[in-house]
């Protein structure tokens, strides 16, 4: 049976869709998803193109294992499939995984915070704290924003991404998107952007005058989180075991 084929999807990759149900669904916990709109994604093949996503329109809470469609990046018909995905999805997500094979998992939300520092005109994100010291000199803004996701404007989002060291994309006018090795690195590292852009925005609302950490013990914060080995696996693995309590469906 052909691994791509809608009556095929949800039996490969138990273990990684396990972890995708289970960010959907602590994303939706976190009120960081909007409706039945946004994606993750994950690579699940050596080069990248062969990847799961979330079905089309359906909300975060409910999304299962099974749920997920397995899709390749460089499948013409991907569209015309009777579970094709989102278009903006397929735009986005499929652009990256064809274009940026180090983006092993890619998550792409409209959450409050993240989307308020994307509206800003300056949508830097300074190093007041230790949590948005994390992210010095590894995001990368796109300020040319150009409708809903669809081929043209997903291929133009993955050439901004080539450079390995940015792993967040503060999309313009749009939310944001974060890269990570796996499910879990990804996760942490959106749940630490959003927590980091609500600092700041709480931050700016005092109007008082920002607390600014230098150059170079931002940057020492930030290589020292890069090789802070563990945190995001055990993170991820204490969020299952909560779902596994609370809504163990996710795992099918």
């Amino acid at each position: 049976m052909n691994q791509h084929s809608s009556t095929g999807h949800n039996l490969t990759h138990k273990a990684e869709r396990v972890d995708m149900a289970a960010a959907f669904r602590w994303t939706a916990r976190l009120n960081m998803h909007e409706a039945v709109a946004n994606h993750f994604s994950l690579a699940v093949s050596d080069d990248g193109k062969d990847f799961l996503i979330n079905p089309n329109q359906r909300h975060f809470s409910l999304i299962k294992a099974s749920d997920l469609l397995l899709l390749n990046a460089d499948d013409p018909a991907a569209l015309d499939r009777p579970d094709a995905p989102d278009p903006t999805a397929w735009g986005l997500h499929g652009s990256i995984h064809r274009h940026v094979p180090h983006a092993r998992c890619v998550m792409h939300v409209h959450s409050i915070f993240s989307t308020v520092l994307a509206s800003l005109a300056d949508s830097r994100l300074p190093p007041i704290d230790q949590n948005t010291a994390t992210f010095f000199n590894r995001v990368v803004i796109d300020e040319g924003y150009g409708g809903l996701a669809f081929e043209d404007e997903g291929t133009r989002c993955a050439a901004m991404l080539q450079n390995p060291r940015h792993k967040v994309m503060v999309m313009g006018n749009h939310g944001v998107l974060v890269l990570g090795s796996s499910v879990a690195d990804a996760f942490n590292r959106l749940y630490y952007f959003e927590r980091s852009a609500e600092t700041y925005i709480r931050a700016l609302q005092t109007g008082q005058k920002l607390r600014l950490l230098s150059d170079e013990v931002a940057e020492g914060v930030a290589n020292a989180m890069d090789h802070y080995d563990g945190q995001a696996d055990r993170f991820f693995d204490d969020i299952k075991t909560l779902l596994d309590k609370s809504e163990p469906d996710f795992r099918s």
